[in-house]
């Protein structure tokens, strides 16, 4: 699969571990140095501005998609490739998705989250077949994919979509899995039948 783009959802906090920001570091100069462009949420403060710090630094373009309202709050950054500014959040994810050839969910909170969740459950529904990729940085997202286990263990999570979620702690073979994703030929959702046993 070719990826053009990468659409990277992380905080707009640097969180409490260093190794946050230096992941956030190794993976925006790793799509830099592999001529992947890095589309993400436009601020210039926790770990999006080191991210897209460090894709800039090495060469990289970068694109920020932000909405009105948010200048303040999160800080727009002002040296990118492209800012887009949109009128809503939803306005945000719909034009990141566009734009993007894949996902990457590194650390980061509830707006993190309902990202990477909203991405993949049109992915469920086969409204996309990008590949999805977690960067379990310090074991970060642990907790989230025992719930994820939980859930498709009482029923609500299809065994058969649990391939949606990659991960990976190391930046360099989750780009691997990402770029050697195949999606499935024909997207099953909730609403399918299971495999046969």
């Amino acid at each position: 699969m070719h990826l053009q783009r990468i659409c990277v959802f992380t905080g707009s906090n640097p969180g409490v571990r260093p190794e946050y920001a230096q992941a956030a570091r190794e993976l925006g100069t790793a799509l830099a140095t592999r001529k992947i462009g890095l589309v993400y949420g436009g601020a210039s403060v926790g770990l999006m501005g080191i991210l897209a710090d460090s894709a800039l630094a090495a060469g990289g373009e970068v694109i920020g998609v932000i909405p009105q309202g948010l200048f303040r709050r999160e800080i727009a950054h002002e040296n990118l490739t492209q800012l887009h500014e949109v009128k809503s959040m939803h306005e945000r994810k719909a034009l990141m998705a566009d734009l993007s050839d894949g996902f990457i969910a590194l650390p980061g909170g509830f707006g993190t989250f309902d990202e990477l969740f909203e991405i993949t459950t049109w992915a469920q529904i086969g409204l996309h077949s990008k590949p999805i990729g977690l960067l379990n940085v310090a074991d970060y997202f642990d907790p989230l994919l025992g719930l994820v286990m939980h859930a498709s263990r009482e029923g609500f999570i299809p065994a058969y979509n649990m391939h949606l979620l990659l991960r990976s702690d190391n930046t360099v073979h989750l780009l691997e899995l990402l770029a050697t994703y195949i999606p499935p030929g024909q997207p099953l959702t909730w609403t399918d039948a299971p495999p046969e046993r």
